[in-house]
């Protein structure tokens, strides 16, 4: 080998390919590209123990290989990246360059901020301080998390969301409604159908001319694919970005691979390209591409997972839902605990879990034996999922 295998980021994809190799046995170089000067670390805690001062380090374990923080990919060329410090060779390459977050247009000197780094997250905790009022734009996951963080250190918080429901994108229908009451629990103000129009330096205009008084402004409202460095390169991507490979991770470049937030996947499960933006597929989908780099035939097909703290409690989803599944209410989405199960034919598709744990568990199981399941049982909270399995 000359070039060794260069893996693009030094986020969880790149950092867990590195680990993937390792494990596997190869010897061989292996070269990790941060942009950030840091070395790696976890991103989930940024949004939450990070950001309530209740933890200051999530660096993960030194990496067995050549790091070089600072220093972003600008290019590909024959057999090797073109980066701000000079060109590598790869025999192999990974890219995880992740993703980067939408933002809005702000007038000069408005503190406006997106929590995707480190940095984000420390200049941010810096300013939320009791009493201090922020405006947080987007009720999705992230939003959330930041705005229940900032509610508990005593800011006064209010969230906009232009959709009619919190969680737009997530498909959950009428069920969204069951998250709204947890925003007022937390001393959070959330106003829904409420369009940004632009952002002041004391102040958030919406589309009607109502400004909102903000000393802070936090924007939540999606990431793209980090793949702008590739728009001369010959790797196909998709409309949004992202680039495009198979079941085994490879791109259209012999010896290219991708995965994490930058890569659209293809899905035997589910019939199509899957883009997954969560911690798990950047820490699982790396295994197949270091035994397809070590000479293997491995797919990965894993059903997607998601997990968040909202407002103190534990959310996870499990699987890819569509409309037209059916929806199975497992207990009272206003309690405390409750779970809901989208079936199609009979099989399960997705669970999502309010401080049930057990449930995502038990759905693993499900998932793994193809079961089918029957409605009325599941109906039914006080059985265990594992007991709804229609005979």
């Amino acid at each position: 080998m000359t070039g060794g295998v260069v893996v693009v980021g030094a986020g969880l994809a790149g950092v867990h390919t590195v680990k993937a190799l390792r494990d596997r046995g190869f010897t061989g170089p292996i070269t990790v590209l941060g942009e950030e000067p840091h070395a790696p670390y976890d991103r989930p805690p940024l949004t939450k123990q990070f950001l309530a001062g209740e933890v200051d380090d999530t660096t993960l374990p030194e990496l067995d290989a050549r790091l070089c923080t600072g220093r972003a990919a600008t290019g590909l060329g024959d057999g090797e990246v073109r980066t701000t410090d000079g060109a590598l060779a790869y025999d192999h390459l990974v890219i995880a360059t992740g993703a980067k977050p939408r933002t809005l247009p702000a007038e000069d000197g408005a503190a406006v901020f997106t929590i995707r780094t480190v940095d984000d997250a420390r200049a941010l905790r810096s300013r939320l301080t009791e009493g201090h009022r922020l405006v947080v734009v987007g009720a999705g996951w992230i939003g959330a998390e930041v705005a229940g963080t900032a509610a508990a250190l005593g800011c006064r918080v209010e969230v906009l969301e232009a959709a009619s429901t919190v969680l737009p994108s997530c498909g959950f229908g009428e069920l969204a409604a069951a998250f709204e009451p947890w925003y007022a629990e937390a001393g959070v103000r959330l106003r829904l159908d409420t369009k940004v129009r632009g952002i002041g330096a004391d102040a958030v205009e919406l589309e009607d001319g109502t400004r909102i008084p903000a000393d802070t402004v936090v924007v939540g409202i999606g990431v793209t694919p980090n793949t702008g460095w590739l728009e001369q390169s010959p790797i196909d991507r998709d409309a949004r970005g992202a680039i495009e490979v198979d079941a085994r991770l490879r791109t259209n470049l012999p010896q290219v691979y991708a995965t994490g937030d930058c890569a659209a996947y293809s899905s035997r499960r589910y019939g199509g390209p899957l883009l997954l933006e969560h911690w798990t597929h950047a820490q699982a989908s790396p295994r197949a591409i270091a035994e397809n780099i070590l000479g293997g035939e491995t797919e990965y097909d894993d059903v997607p997972y998601f997990w968040s703290r909202q407002f103190g409690r534990m959310v996870q989803y499990l699987g890819r839902h569509s409309a037209e599944d059916t929806l199975v209410l497992r207990g009272d989405p206003a309690g405390e605990k409750w779970s809901a199960c989208w079936l199609r034919d009979g099989a399960l598709t997705a669970v999502l879990a309010a401080k049930l744990p057990k449930e995502i568990v038990q759905a693993r199981m499900l998932f793994a034996k193809e079961h089918t399941m029957d409605a009325d049982l599941l109906a039914d909270p006080e059985r265990k999922l594992s007991e709804c399995v229609r005979a």
